[in-house]
């Protein structure tokens, strides 16, 4: 582990999203001193992402906490074995192991789990079901606020759905999980189990899918956390 404080914050978002819905959490880390960059992963394949998410590390100008939501998880998962990377932050994110992608990880949903409203493929993108978008996605959001996210959803790449990791940089790299509870995308003990598979640290906060939005201070939180541990 380092012994220089990580002041370096590297954000990666997920699926049908853009970098813009991590502002309240940047703008809750800049203003207690942090360097935070946004990636914009074009989220059309996993390699493209983890090379966009890897040009962003290399600018880096020492540690840095990588953070992933949703797919952004399988992201840092590849992307977290840059040599810049001090520690992992999943935030209600994917956390596969070798060989495994987002297709295969819900591809057996338990009896009773919800069952995100993805919409058959076209032209090789995904889009969630508008209509589904607010309880699914955001359900903790204002109805304008979530009604905005699914009318400016980024197409999801089925190669980036079904993109595999090769190796897992949590099996070598500290990690902090953030769950949350009320999530109706990513089951919450799918989480939880994902989480303490990786032997990370779990906190969880009741929250929709949308966490990073609707509880930017409990995601800010969790990363200061890993900043001063793996800094410590």
């Amino acid at each position: 582990m380092s012994t220089k404080p990580v002041r370096n914050v590297v954000l990666v978002h997920g699926g049908f999203v853009d970098g813009s819905g991590w502002q309240r959490v940047h703008r809750l880390l800049t203003d207690d001193g942090f360097r935070v960059s946004v990636v914009q992963n074009p989220t059309r394949s996993l390699d493209g992402d983890v090379a966009a998410t890897e040009q962003i590390l290399d600018a880096q100008d020492g540690p840095t906490i990588l953070v992933g939501h949703s797919y952004g998880g399988v992201v840092v998962t590849e992307a977290g074995n840059h040599d810049g990377v001090a520690a992992l932050v999943y935030i209600a994110a994917f956390a596969p192991d070798k060989g495994e992608s987002v297709g295969s990880l819900i591809a057996d949903p338990e009896p009773g789990a919800p069952v995100p409203p993805i919409l058959p493929p076209i032209d090789g993108f995904l889009f969630l079901d508008r209509e589904k978008f607010h309880a699914s996605f955001a359900a903790d959001l204002p109805s304008a606020e979530a009604e905005f996210m699914a009318d400016a959803q980024v197409p999801w790449g089925v190669d980036a759905l079904g993109g595999t990791v090769t190796e897992p940089a949590w099996r070598r790299k500290p990690s902090w999980y953030l769950v949350a509870t009320d999530d109706r995308m990513i089951p919450p003990a799918a989480q939880r189990a994902m989480a303490q598979r990786a032997g990370s640290t779990v906190t969880g906060t009741d929250a929709s899918h949308a966490v990073y939005v609707s509880q930017p201070e409990a995601v800010a939180d969790l990363v200061k956390q890993a900043a001063a541990v793996t800094g410590s």
